[in-house]
């Protein structure tokens, strides 16, 4: 199955769970678990080519001078992530089916679980860095939707936003040095900066990039000090537990740093960085760990101590070290997803995860207790459990590192966090399953197994823990190929048989210390607790919470002292720091000599000028009165308008003139509901500082402009390329507008998805008021003075009415001449809204939204899909999005005419604009309406087969 759809898959089968949500919890648990089972059947069918240790890749140039390009690789790494992620995924499939209760909303979880599973497949599949990070980010998204399902639980919520805020700030530290290696190498390009090992190490910025790469691996993968997060994101549903932090997102940073190994490992930075690391989360967490007694912080600070080892491990930077810790990461994901689907199985028959509440649940519970008490075992590191496989190999790797100290002090420490291990292992299965006999009501619910549907997935798991531990050869050649592909190269794979029996030698040693301390630790634990809740520490949680409590306080007065509400001290502070800079770039650079000569000047420009300058200056001296100014604001838009004009630019003339017809009239509705006058708001004092910083700032723009048009641009202005490839390229010979469907045709795609957000905003801000205490308001509002009876002029009905064909042939006249001559969707979208408005003002607005047969917002979704669907047409010939295409065609008996993919995408700007502007005209209309209009409002309508006497009255006796 192609890289690609077993990556798109999870994110296509998202929109199935919430569809299936009516039809029932089965439909949607079984859809998910097809989509799942689908894309793991599909990435088994390349396990043929990793076993003959091939790549897989599939590569598609999406925004190719970024650098970011849909680039997958499937080597032995990512295949055996990409299993883990998609194995265990559908055994919780299977098991969230029976965990979550009725009142849960199934759609929505594994609409979240999905999401997740998609984007961390889509991290381990990724052989581009830019991609890489955007499914590094949505991790964090879907894992913090995951992590607040709950949303009724403080604690859910809270863990979700310690989880996002923490991997949050590690994935912005993360993008900076992915793209610090990228610059390095040149290329974004995994598969390149693997091979690069020597020019990334040698080069300056090598210890700020690994610094920022760690720092994003350590938060995900929840290393000290990062660790304090993933305890807290135990409120989420045991599910969601067991598979994020046992085979998933915390195995993120795990993977990364693998993946990463061959480039940045072997230096003392990455050894004495990631082994502290690892070796200091290993001891803490398993200290933590033991001294829990909620069965879930136990395990979580169990996968922190476990993802320390896995860490300490990769940063000693050896081929042997790198296989140990692939190998545990195989053998953690089994015991520790059953553990905590064991504790899942606890908490839901039981009503309680708290250790001191339980004891003796193996009589009422057999099969959950052979499960968890095998997973835990195997955690432990007992023999024949595939725990004690790697846990034997990483003692020996740690044999003989040495760090910060004596010989000894590692092997010691390591041997420490074993017997810590052990310990809180020993605790999990004595004090939970273990202790006589209780009655059943003693517990605050009645124990007993649940059905196999959720006890069957962990006992799957159990299966393989057994199996590995008992026949490691089993998976010994695929942990071969997994450490080939991340230490490079399979010449460099230790020369090493797993097995169950090495002999007698000091790992072994080391072993049977920590088992031994462990039982010991466990018979003195009521000692060793009460010594723990006496001795004064930090606490993480309490720490975060301060941190944060004191960043959002200093934030809050930041954005409160700048962000007052006065919008002249933030022109005052932007004026100011554009004229500081450019007097800071005039002062010291190099002024050339003039190369033009200034032109004679007609009087018509100046008089144009002239009115220019007097609306301006009439509009700052009397802009208290709101009409006038915006009649003033229409007049300089008109001379703008004028200018283009005069400067050969009928484009920009039509479209500023179309846009200032439009503009007023949505001014006009919204003055409305303002006073006539503006209140003085300022004092002499701060008036002459505006007026000063403003005929400063204009005196810059005008020097500024004078020393252009006297200049000759430096280099060749892009203005050359527009013209020579204007209709070569595009098909068209108006640059303006091949400008806009073509060349910038991306940017003008954004820019009517913006136009189509502030319309929907302004209608949702309108239903508000109306539906809210604004309404009574509008509804016994009375106008100020009294209103003409004839609220609908026979005349303006009968003009608006003729000429709307009229309009209407105006407008597809500029849409189809737009190519070639000035005009285009935009400009045509404008003249066609214009005529659309003169009928709600002339006819009024129940006339006119009575005749609406499409609603604005399917205006406006449908001119965003054209437009977006005329792109992706692009990617079917092998072009980048938005590349248009053009030909000729003869269809007789017309002549020969053009037909250009652009035309397409400018019917989307068309219907997106008209749309806009429509939705915004119509919100303000409906306001207006309920302000001023009574509800039995109606237009003239005059159809000649109207019974006049039907015809509502209006107060003076005329027709209304």
């Amino acid at each position: 199955m192609s890289l690609f759809l077993i990556v798109a898959l999870p994110f296509l089968g998202a929109l199935l769970p919430g569809l299936m949500n009516q039809a029932g919890r089965q439909a949607c648990a079984g859809v998910t678990f097809t989509v799942t089972l689908i894309a793991f059947v599909g990435l088994m069918t390349n396990l043929p080519a990793i076993l003959a240790g091939e790549v897989v890749t599939a590569r598609f140039d999406w925004i190719p001078i970024l650098g970011l390009n849909v680039n997958l690789m499937l080597d032995a790494l990512g295949f055996f992530f990409a299993t883990l992620i998609l194995g265990i995924g559908l055994l919780i499939i299977a098991y969230g089916r029976s965990y979550l209760s009725r009142k849960d909303n199934m759609g929505e979880f594994f609409t979240y679980l999905l999401l997740f599973q998609g984007a961390m497949v889509g991290i381990v599949l990724s052989d581009n860095i830019l991609l890489l990070l955007i499914f590094w980010e949505l991790t964090s998204l879907s894992s913090f939707l995951l992590i607040g399902y709950w949303k009724h639980l403080p604690e859910g919520r809270q863990g979700a936003r310690m989880a996002l805020t923490v991997t949050g700030m590690g994935g912005l530290a993360l993008i900076g040095g992915l793209l610090i290696l990228g610059n390095i190498v040149g290329s974004y390009d995994l598969s390149v900066i693997l091979q690069n090992r020597d020019l990334i190490q040698a080069d300056p910025l090598y210890v700020p990039a690994l610094l920022l790469i760690l720092t994003g691996c350590f938060t995900k993968s929840a290393q000290f000090p990062f660790h304090f997060w993933l305890p807290h994101a135990m409120a989420a549903p045991t599910p969601v537990s067991a598979y994020l932090h046992s085979a998933t997102m915390v195995k993120a940073g795990i993977f990364l740093m693998a993946r990463l190994w061959p480039a940045l490992s072997g230096t003392p930075e990455w050894f004495y960085i990631v082994t502290t690391a690892g070796l200091i989360t290993m001891v803490l967490g398993a200290v933590i760990a033991l001294f829990k007694h909620d069965l879930k912080a136990l395990l979580a600070f169990s996968t922190v101590s476990h993802l320390g080892l896995i860490t300490m491990l990769l940063g000693t930077g050896t081929a042997f070290g790198a296989m140990v810790a692939v190998f545990h990461i195989m053998n953690h994901a089994t015991f520790k997803a059953a553990l905590f689907m064991s504790a899942g199985i606890i908490d839901h028959e039981t009503k309680t995860r708290d250790i001191r509440i339980l004891g003796g649940l193996r009589h009422l519970m057999p099969i959950t207790f052979v499960i968890a008490t095998l997973a835990a075992l195997s955690m432990a590191g007992i023999p024949l459990l595939n725990g004690f496989l790697s846990k034997e190999m990483m003692l020996k790797e740690m044999e003989k590192t040495y760090l910060f100290g004596p010989d000894w002090l590692v092997p010691a420490l390591v041997t420490f966090g074993s017997l810590m291990s052990a310990a809180y292992c020993f605790r999990l299965i004595g004090h939970t399953f273990l202790g006589k006999k209780r009655d059943p009501e003693s517990y605050p619910a009645k124990p007993h197994d649940p059905g196999p549907g959720m006890w069957l997935p962990p006992a799957i798991l159990v299966v393989l823990v057994v199996a590995i531990g008992v026949a490691p050869m089993l998976v010994e050649e695929l942990v071969y190929l997994i450490t080939a592909a991340v230490v490079g190269s399979a010449a460099e794979v230790p020369d090493y048989h797993i097995k169950i029996w090495h002999g007698f030698n000091v790992p072994l040693y080391m072993s049977m210390v920590a088992i031994a301390g462990g039982l010991i630790v466990l018979l003195l634990f009521k000692p060793l607790s009460r010594l723990w809740e006496a001795t004064p520490r930090p606490e993480a949680k309490t720490m975060f919470e301060a941190l944060i409590a004191d960043m959002v306080g200093l934030a809050r007065k930041t954005v409160h002292g700048i962000h007052n509400g006065a919008f002249t001290r933030y022109a005052a502070v932007m004026l100011i720091t554009v004229i500081g800079a450019g007097y800071y770039a005039y002062a010291s650079g190099v002024v050339g000599a003039a190369t033009r000569e200034i032109q004679p000047v007609g009087i018509v420009p100046v008089v144009g000028w002239a009115m220019l300058v007097a609306a301006s200056v009439g509009m700052v001296m009397m802009h208290r009165n709101r009409l006038l100014s915006l009649i003033l604001i229409a007049i300089v838009g008109l001379m703008v308008s004028v200018g283009f004009v005069y400067f050969s630019a009928p484009d920009l003339a039509m479209t500023q003139i179309t846009v200032e017809v439009v503009t007023i009239i949505l001014l006009l509705l919204a003055l409305n509901f303002l006073p006539n006058q503006t209140p003085k708001e300022s004092g002499a004092i701060r008036r002459v500082r505006d007026a000063a910083v403003a005929i400063v700032g204009g005196v810059a723009a005008t020097g500024l402009a004078y020393h252009y048009l006297l200049r000759d641009a430096v280099g060749s202005p892009i203005s050359e390329f527009h013209l020579a490839n204007s209709y070569k390229g595009g098909g068209g010979t108006n640059v303006v507008n091949v400008i806009l469907v073509d060349f910038r045709g991306f940017d003008t795609f954004g820019e009517i998805i913006v136009l189509g957000i502030a319309a929907l905003l302004i209608y949702a801000l309108t239903e508000t008021l109306l539906n809210g205490p604004v309404r009574a308001r509008l509804l016994n509002r009375k106008p100020d003075q009294p209103r003409a009876g004839d609220m609908h002029p026979m005349m303006m009905v009968v003009l608006t009415r003729v000429l709307m064909p009229v309009v209407m042939l105006v407008g597809f006249y500029i849409f189809l001449r737009g190519h070639n001559e000035p005009g285009g969707g935009f400009i045509a979208g404008l003249i066609v809204s214009i005529g659309v408005v003169m009928q709600y003002m002339a006819s009024g607005f129940n006339w006119a939204s009575d005749r609406l047969r499409y609603p604005y917002h399917g205006v406006i979704g449908a001119g965003v899909l054209v437009a977006g669907l005329t792109g992706v047409g692009s990617w079917f010939f092998g072009k980048p999005f938005l590349t248009s295409d053009f030909t000729y065609v003869r269809i007789p008996p017309f002549q020969e005419f053009e037909l250009a993919t652009a035309a397409l995408f400018d019917v989307g700007v068309f219907l997106a604009v008209v749309g806009a502007v429509m939705l915004s005209l119509e919100s303000f209309s409906r306001l207006a309406r309920r302000a001023h209009v009574p509800d039995n409002d109606h237009a003239m309508d005059v159809d000649p087969s109207r019974d006049d006497d039907t015809a509502p009255q209006s107060p003076a006796g005329g027709t209304v």
